[in-house]
């Protein structure tokens, strides 16, 4: 256990201006404060915080920090409060201790929603000040090291689950590698120990066939650049288990098929050389095609900048060279951390707001994220997303960069160009091209995203989205549009309701019964008759009780008619009808897919619990099984304004011969119909069925085209789909 000239020694050796009166009464403090505690080694609980600030003083952090690890687990652990913490050492290390506290148990649980709630907690704290974060990694890091102390292999296993995707992966997004490889590893140790056994030993067999290989390819890199007066200091290691397991898992190769399991850096004086490096690495040994990365005039969202090869190099083995400045290696190596470094240079105890965790963009859009998500489970996995995900560069039209997870579409790209954007955008152009909204952008795409004030965000959106904060944004948009939706469909239920009894529907009568629902507003009880948590009677029978006592028809008389097979033709009944004029289909209404419905088909809707209402055609075969639920049918009516096109869907037998699609596809175009869907159902050697979905406006438009279809020679049949 280092003792306390030690630590002050090693905070004053990198900082002599530090505050070493408040670094000495700290470590008093937490001594005194936690007492006898023990930890699972046997080791006292003092030994913790007294290594989790060793760990910070390696990256040199200022002093705030040092003693903010010291006392970081005494409001949770010990009798000390935070106005204890306040009154001795001030109000900038009581915030800093509160909000690593407030971290404290973020310890996966069987309670998912707990630990989700923690990670906002987590992104808010750093959000206020970054150190926040550092502590906490160098906490987990400790955490780790002993995590093998810990008798309960359930206990380390949900541990080193959560470092592996929580801690490793924010360690990244601040630039600090070393504590995101060492995190990665142990982590690796406790949830895989065969795989990370077999491949230390394979790696301990090759170093030993090898003899001093990494030493022969240094000397070999050094020589050839010094023979161009290139001054550069060459070092090289062996990747890491955890990435070597990595790749085999991501290329699905075995580990005797992997040839780049060695790393080199070369360190040279400023940017010129780094690429004059390279150009004498190429000239001289065979380039591993696309494996050549440029951080330096891309970095990455951390602020890593780097030149990245593969070569055959000496003796043809396989490696990876990294090229960077020395200043670059600070950032590289330390990170966020290397801010320290240089903050007496910059005049001011903090170097300006660098602790501020809103400068970096990454965590902007965490919040972003935060702000939109609707509970804690959705924003962890938005979070997870953000994080975990390799990264596209991209431009926008006047040459700024944006960076993206892979796989991101223009969607992606608009919403991380602006909130506004990505709400109101109808199309995009990749590099010149208009492209659809679902294509995967490459590194280097110029994307020039077209907007309309008319748009709103598309639901179908988040089918193909990858990012987070678009993710998060639709689905805002998705859960504000289906409480309007549910809202007007269950006014329109409850006025023909109403109607029905002979009353007129006023919301003044609902406010009467909204505690009886447990609804706290007029809107929120039309809202839950819309999504069909309650019925119209239900809430007529409980604003007129006599009603309970009168037998009078089912809530929906349409529903005994279509059992009845009597056909619904009476003007009272069409007056009583629930128009779906308004209401957009996948939010408070669903079409079915079984009957397809469209403009002018006698339809009905089958209301079920939390989803709105699925609208089927009078005749549909489905609807017998709804036969005992008269409660749940609704007479539904068109809007007769709507415009919209609509899915009706056609059976064919086709004769198999040349030409006969590009005739099918003809006629339903020439008849304004459009080809959405198109499945083949059985294939004979004459003969082709098949089921096509065609957008057209009504029940007469689909019956046009299948009227042209008839006539067509090399149509066989053709009947509309029906179940």
């Amino acid at each position: 256990m280092m003792r306390q000239f030690e630590l002050v020694e090693r905070v004053k050796s990198y900082d002599p201006g530090a505050d070493e009166d408040a670094i000495n009464r700290a470590y008093v403090f937490a001594m005194k404060m936690h007492g006898s505690q023990l930890r699972a080694s046997g080791d006292p609980y003092f030994s913790h915080p007294i290594e989790v600030a060793g760990i910070l003083t390696k990256y040199r952090l200022d002093s705030s920090s040092i003693i903010t690890a010291l006392l970081h687990d005494t409001i949770e652990d010990t009798p000390a409060t935070l106005d204890d913490i306040e009154k001795l050492f001030g109000r900038e290390i009581g915030r800093l201790v509160d909000g690593v506290t407030k971290l404290n148990r973020i310890e996966l649980q069987s309670d998912h929603a707990k630990q989700a709630e923690n990670l906002r907690k987590l992104v808010l704290a750093m959000s206020e000040d970054i150190r926040v974060l550092l502590v906490k990694l160098a906490d987990r890091m400790h955490n780790m090291r002993t995590l093998h102390y810990i008798k309960n292999p359930d206990k380390r296993r949900r541990i080193a689950m959560e470092t592996m995707e929580i801690y490793a992966p924010l360690a990244e997004r601040i630039g600090m590698q070393g504590i995101k490889m060492e995190l990665e590893d142990l982590a690796f140790a406790e949830l895989h120990p065969d795989a990370r056994g077999s491949i230390v030993a394979r790696l301990s067999f090759l170093r030993e066939q090898g003899g001093d290989l990494i030493g022969r390819i240094l000397d070999e890199l050094r020589s050839i650049l010094a023979e161009p007066g290139i001054k550069a200091v060459v070092s090289g290691r062996e990747k890491t288990p955890y990435s070597i397991w990595q790749k085999m898992q991501r290329k699905n190769v075995g580990f005797e098929q992997l040839s780049d399991i060695m790393a080199f850096r070369v360190a040279v004086d400023n940017v010129e050389d780094c690429y004059r490096a390279l150009g004498v690495i190429h000239s001289k040994y065979p380039m591993v095609p696309n494996r050549f990365k440029d951080y330096i005039s891309t970095p990455k969202p951390n602020g890593y900048r780097s030149l990245h090869t593969g070569v055959f190099g000496p003796e043809r083995h396989r490696i990876e060279v990294q090229i960077r400045t020395s200043e670059m290696h600070e950032v590289a190596e330390l990170g966020v951390a290397a801010h320290w470094k240089y903050k007496n240079d910059s005049g001011g105890g903090n170097g300006g707001n660098m602790t501020d965790g809103r400068q970096y963009r990454w965590l902007r859009e965490l919040l972003d994220i935060l702000e939109h998500a609707s509970n804690p489970e959705e924003f962890l996995e938005h979070t997870k997303l953000e994080m975990f995900s390799d990264q596209v560069f991209c431009f926008t039209p006047k040459g700024d960069l944006i960076s993206l997870p892979r796989g991101a579409c223009p969607v992606d790209f608009a919403y991380a160009v602006h909130s506004q954007v990505g709400d109101t955008c109808v199309g995009a152009k990749v590099n010149g091209r208009i492209m659809p909204l679902r294509t995967q952008l490459q590194n280097g795409d110029q994307v020039d995203i077209i907007t309309s004030k008319a748009q709103t965000p598309n639901p179908t959106w988040e089918r193909f989205v990858v990012t987070g904060k678009a993710r998060a944004r639709i689905r805002r948009f998705i859960r504000t549009q289906q409480r309007a939706q549910y809202t007007e469909l269950g006014r329109a239920i409850l006025v023909r309701t109403f109607r029905q009894e002979g009353y007129e529907y006023t919301e003044k009568a609902l406010e009467g019964v909204l505690r009886i629902f447990k609804a706290p507003s007029a809107e929120d009880l039309l809202a839950l008759v819309g999504e069909g948590t309650l019925t119209g009677r239900d809430v007529v029978s409980t604003v007129f009780p006599e009603l309970k006592t009168q037998t009078s028809r089912p809530d929906n008389v349409v529903a005994l008619k279509a059992r009845s097979g009597k056909p619904l033709s009476d003007k009272k009944d069409k007056a009583g009808a629930v128009p779906i004029k308004g209401l957009i289909p996948g939010m408070a209404m669903h079409f079915a897919g079984c009957c397809h419905p469209l403009p002018g088909d006698r339809i009905v809707g089958i209301v079920t619990t939390g989803k709105g209402v699925t609208i089927h055609t009078i005749d549909c075969e489905n609807l017998e099984q709804f036969a005992d639920t008269p409660e749940r049918w609704l007479d539904l009516a068109w809007d007769e304004a709507d415009t919209a096109a609509h899915l009706g869907r056609i059976d064919l037998v086709v004769t198999n011969e040349p030409g006969a699609f590009g005739a099918i596809s003809t006629v339903i175009a020439k008849n304004m119909g459009n080809i959405t869907n198109l499945k083949i159902t059985n294939r004979t050697t004459d003969f082709f069925e098949m089921l096509i979905d065609i957008e057209v406006r009504d029940v007469k438009h689909l019956t046009n085209v299948i009227a042209a279809l008839r006539a067509t020679p090399v149509i066989n049949s053709v009947d509309r789909a029906r179940n």
